[in-house]
């Protein structure tokens, strides 16, 4: 879709330029996201692929996906010797259904700034206990969990002036057995409940739930959970939604069909 207020598209080559941003100038990465709807209130776009970012940087103590990285690169993620989620990442990226033209266009940043909550970089970034670096409007940095970043249906902690500039995903999280589980009420619909489960070497077991509620929701457990214990945490989520994508009490269904699901298979691999 065409914005036709928009008068001026600024390139972005210093974080300076990131001071013309405002309630009607605001970040362009892909863009998938940002011409999917009428926004007659923008004047202006500043374009952050002119940054430059390497859309992945690979360390012996982490993984730094930039915010520009598009869902093609992050696909093709290369596998790191000890890296047991790596399926995760590929699994993620199919959750958002869209043509190798979306895919090639749409970032992770935007797809976690959008805070959607069927964002499947969301499920992503939360799953693996990612920091997220978020530029901030005044000139300082901050580094927020991915668990604390989205604080509702399309609402999260940036400000208008605020970007997100990188995801750091810690080795620890990387070095994890995962599951992943996704549900929609048609083949090719927004995901209705998305979640994923990461089990440790030394017992550590965590269940993240997205999609089907308003925010994420992380379960943390010592050890794998008996079938009850999951059972009654999940049915105590408070944030499950109703939208066109699925009824709330239909997504706490899932939430409960598939968080069992994700417990019995992880605890399978460790017995």
């Amino acid at each position: 879709m065409d914005l036709s207020t928009v008068t001026r598209i600024i390139p972005a080559l210093q974080r300076s330029d990131l001071d013309a941003l405002g309630p009607t100038v605001v970040p362009l990465a892909g863009g998938s996201e940002l011409f999917a709807d009428p926004r007659a209130h923008l004047t202006g776009l500043v374009d952050l692929q002119t940054f430059g970012w390497p859309a992945l940087t690979i360390t012996n103590d982490y993984l730094e996906i930039a915010a520009t990285c598009t869902f093609t690169e992050l696909s093709r993620l290369p596998m790191q010797k000890g890296w047991a989620a790596h399926p995760l990442f590929y699994q993620c990226c199919t959750a958002l259904f869209g043509s190798f033209k979306v895919w090639n266009v749409a970032t992770i940043g935007g797809n976690l700034a959008t805070a959607l909550p069927a964002g499947p970089m969301i499920t992503l970034a939360v799953a693996l206990d990612a920091e997220l670096l978020i530029w901030r409007g005044d000139g300082t940095d901050e580094i927020v969990s991915a668990r604390s970043f989205v604080t509702g249906n399309m609402t999260n902690v940036l400000g208008p002036q605020d970007v997100l500039r990188s995801i750091h995903v810690p080795l620890a999280a990387l070095q994890a057995t995962t599951a992943y589980r996704k549900i929609a009420l048609s083949p090719l619909g927004r995901s209705g409940a998305v979640l994923a489960g990461r089990l440790h070497a030394d017992g550590l077991f965590v269940l993240t739930v997205t999609a089907a509620t308003l925010h994420p929701v992380q379960l943390r457990y010592a050890q794998v959970p008996t079938a009850d214990v999951l059972a009654d945490d999940i049915g105590a989520i408070d944030c499950w939604f109703t939208d066109a994508h699925g009824a709330a009490d239909w997504r706490r269904a899932m939430g409960l069909l598939l968080g069992e699901e994700i417990r019995a298979e992880l605890a399978g691999r460790c017995s």
